[in-house]
């Protein structure tokens, strides 16, 4: 039974995931190399909980609780010894996803289970980083965190049922819902948005509208909660082109990165996080 849970990786998704675990009475272990980068996800965990009792979808008793059980660490080795659980939620990038799991592999107990964050790539090949590919698994939560309702949930050609079992009963203590699917290069969700959010940055370049008129086109005529620029520069547009490349080589011509997106992160635009993406936030 998975009680503890350590969470690698402090940015955007981690913290999110870290909250959403404490919620759901987990203890979790947040843990980031740069201390600065703790700092901040600490602060923004705190305003998420603070937000959550205003609108009264935690009691403040709850919330104390779960905010008791989030504990911060620069130290992945030490932080994993005690898991039953390791969230991995670094940046897409193969160099660093293989460095984090051989690293967990090494210091956590034989029984722990390991999950990777990872909206695109291979659970199969992120599991043979490890000696326990059984146990290694995809849970692509989705941003925000803690409002989003699903985890969509991948194994890998060796992940066993236990581990999806395992996986599904965490999700639900979470309060998510889940999706079981076989990996694919994109899943399922990664596939469409990616394909979606390339398609109206061609339809940008060749000025069939303006960010905001496709945004409003899509949203109200598709009934999508949110435009395709929005949620580029919501979940970062430097994400959504990597996640592109990565698509384009394994699946084919379809999703080549469109050469506008592409400008758009050479110059910094990368969307919320940096201030301005497609749209300014300065």
């Amino acid at each position: 039974m998975v009680k503890e849970i350590a969470v690698i990786g402090s940015g955007v998704m981690g913290r999110g995931i870290a909250y959403v675990a404490a919620v759901g009475g987990f203890t979790v272990h947040l843990v980031d190399v740069n201390e600065k980068a703790l700092e901040s996800a600490k602060g923004e965990i705190k305003k998420i909980f603070d937000k959550g009792i205003e609108r009264g979808k935690l009691s403040k008793e709850a919330a104390d609780v779960a905010s008791s059980s989030l504990h911060y660490s620069t130290s992945m080795e030490t932080a994993v010894k005690t898991a039953h659980l390791v969230i991995e939620a670094v940046p897409e990038k193969k160099e660093i996803k293989q460095n984090v799991f051989e690293t967990i592999d090494k210091y956590a107990k034989p029984s722990c289970f390991f999950a990777t964050n990872t909206s695109t790539m291979s659970p199969t090949e992120i599991g043979s980083y490890t000696n326990r590919p059984e146990q290694v698994i995809a849970m692509h939560f989705f941003n925000p965190v803690h409002k989003m309702p699903l985890i969509e949930v991948v194994r890998g050609l060796e992940t066993s049922d236990e581990t999806v079992e395992v996986i599904l009963a965490v999700a639900e203590k979470m309060g998510k819902e889940t999706v079981v699917v076989n990996e694919f290069p994109g899943f399922v969700t990664s596939r469409i948005s990616a394909m979606v959010g390339n398609e109206a940055f061609y339809m940008l370049q060749e000025g069939v509208g303006t960010p905001e008129e496709i945004d409003k086109a899509i949203k109200l005529g598709l009934n999508y909660p949110m435009g395709p620029f929005e949620l580029g520069d919501l979940v970062g547009l430097d994400a959504r082109l990597n996640n592109l490349k990565y698509l384009h080589e394994t699946l084919g011509e379809k999703f080549r990165p469109c050469p506008l997106l592409e400008k758009y992160v050479k110059a910094g635009r990368l969307g919320r996080k940096t201030g301005r993406g497609v749209y300014d936030y300065r």
